[in-house]
């Protein structure tokens, strides 16, 4: 397997973000994180798409049912983007209207994440890969009820051909080299990854150091 490996990196020109069924009521059944880790991610990666321009796709499930409206802040995030608000297919797949949003990005690369994952983030990963896409699941940017769900869903997932990456990993892939932009991408980072704050503070003093000494 490994002598036949050709590392496909994610590419910005070609990879579109898919945004998964994160309602609120389904919000209620992520326990494979922290209720604040899991919104932090998610946003994080929400934030990193703006960031690349990349085509976003938005999309929930039977939202005037328990499933509840999708999380105000990512609606806030895309008030252009397209809105699949799905009447009750539980793979977004099977519904129309997603899957030619999808295909009207020209993007082969597709970014998934939601809730649950092993239904609204597992179904059109399987789906999509089966008509040729490229899928790299964001993993902590979806959420299930436990880690053994979770697990058995990643498996499933990367038995299929999809790639699992985390939303940090996603961004610092998408961005290549931090000469195309430092105080941008640091920004996004320091602002969902408090160690990374920390990292830029302390660059930034002693910026400020070598300025006073000069």
């Amino acid at each position: 397997m490994a002598k036949n490996f050709k590392y496909n990196r994610l590419d910005k020109n070609n990879a579109a973000v898919l945004l998964v069924d994160h309602q609120s009521g389904l919000t209620n059944l992520v326990k494979d994180f922290s209720p604040d880790d899991f919104k932090n991610n998610v946003l994080a990666l929400a934030d990193s798409a703006k960031y690349f321009n990349l085509p976003t796709i938005l999309t929930t499930s039977f939202e005037d049912g328990p499933n509840g409206p999708l999380v105000p802040e990512i609606k806030a995030m895309f008030p252009d983007a397209p809105y699949i608000a799905r009447p009750g297919q539980i793979n977004a797949w099977d519904n129309d209207d997603f899957v030619q949003a999808v295909k009207a990005t020209g993007k082969k690369q597709l970014l998934i994440a939601g809730i649950v994952t092993e239904v609204c983030v597992a179904f059109p990963a399987l789906s999509a890969l089966e008509e040729g896409f490229e899928v790299f699941v964001v993993t902590d940017a979806s959420g299930t009820f436990n880690q053994t769900t979770r697990d058995a869903a990643w498996s499933r997932m990367e038995a299929a051909g999809a790639q699992l990456m985390s939303w940090f990993g996603v961004a610092c892939e998408l961005h290549r080299d931090w000469r195309n932009d430092v105080e941008g991408l640091a920004t996004i980072f320091s602002n969902y990854l408090p160690a990374y704050r920390c990292l830029i503070q302390s660059y930034e003093a002693m910026l400020e150091a070598h300025k006073a000494r000069t």
